[in-house]
């Protein structure tokens, strides 16, 4: 019988709900604490979502009966509360952005690997049925030699403080910009050129920003993050034997496949897996397996593909001249 992984999570947002929800589809995954910053937040989370126990984030990292905590705070604070859960002998599921720059990164991953401590950043899109199905049909498609891919919404008011707050790592880029940037390092790896331009907010941040990665062999890449207007959020991958397309949101579990052998009119529809949650269950089953096998890094989202990310997102703002307090410590 295989044994029970208890689970955190630190942070009581939207995300974290998302979290709680779809934790009850994983089998040996038992949500046994929430913690946010102010307790009686964490309370009323975990009477909401029948959890036996809240307090604080303190509360949280001492309890013996926790594995694995899911970190759900805005990136901006992830370095902090992973390097808290480590600290403590916890294991750390944490999200994207995984931290701020690369230097936070290549720190929380030394120290995981001194404790002998699992450590994962929750790119969720990496184990969604659709995109697991969408790198299967990119092996077909010959040479690849575009990507393309945006994400763009209006924030509503009240506009989160994380959105354009430069102590937060406000901006387009670390928040949403992170999965084109993604999707063309996964696709076609490491870029040798990396170009990148941004319209500031008045914060000095990036409200929207353009990027475009060059590679040796030929293959471009044109990415596009914004908070200025509604976009598409969709993603092709273009190689010498057909195109695929990522639909609306294609960084999440509702996007669909579509197949382009030839020209437009040639599209057909690639059927997958639908979610049965919010499509947090998927990483969430795989840490949990992770850790029954005593593993302490994971072989699909691995910490090298983690560094790489944050390095690449570090370059695109030197390109365009944006800087982090955090940069300056």
């Amino acid at each position: 019988m295989s044994k029970k992984i208890g689970w955190g999570i630190l942070g009581c947002g939207k995300i974290a709900k998302k979290m709680a929800t779809d934790l009850r589809l994983v089998a040996d995954a038992d949500l046994r604490f929430v913690a946010a910053r102010q307790p009686q937040h964490a309370v009323a989370f975990a009477r909401e979502f029948n959890v036996p126990n809240a307090g604080d984030y303190f509360d949280l990292v001492r309890r013996p009966d926790v594995d694995v905590i899911y970190v759900a705070t805005p990136h901006g604070l992830h370095d902090e509360h992973v390097r808290l859960c480590l600290e403590n002998g916890k294991a750390v599921l944490c999200e994207k952005a995984f931290t701020i720059n690369a230097r936070q990164a290549q720190e929380l991953i030394a120290l995981a690997k001194t404790r002998g401590l699992f450590l994962m950043e929750a790119f969720w899109t990496r184990f969604l049925p659709h995109y697991e199905k969408a790198r299967e049909v990119i092996t077909t498609l010959g040479n690849i030699r575009y990507v393309q891919a945006e994400f763009g919404f209006k924030p509503t008011p009240p506009v989160a403080d994380r959105i354009y707050n430069p102590a937060l790592g406000g901006g387009s880029l670390l928040d949403i910009g992170v999965y084109p940037v993604f999707l063309a390092l996964d696709v076609l790896g490491k870029p040798d050129e990396i170009a990148a331009v941004m319209s500031p907010a008045t914060t000095g941040v990036d409200e929207q920003c353009a990027i475009r990665f060059q590679y040796a062999n030929g293959a471009l890449a044109q990415l596009f993050s914004s908070f200025s207007v509604n976009l598409a959020t969709g993603a092709d991958i273009a190689g010498t034997r057909g195109r695929l397309r990522l639909t609306h949101r294609f960084h999440g579990p509702t996007a669909q496949l579509e197949y382009y052998p030839g020209p437009v009119d040639t599209r057909q529809l690639i059927e997958t897996e639908r979610a049965k949650g919010n499509g947090y269950e998927y990483e969430a089953r795989h840490v949990t397996k992770c850790l029954q096998q005593g593993l302490t890094e994971s072989p699909v989202r691995p910490l090298r593909d983690t560094l790489l990310l944050m390095e690449t997102l570090d370059a695109i703002r030197k390109q365009m001249g944006l800087v982090y307090p955090a940069d300056c410590i």
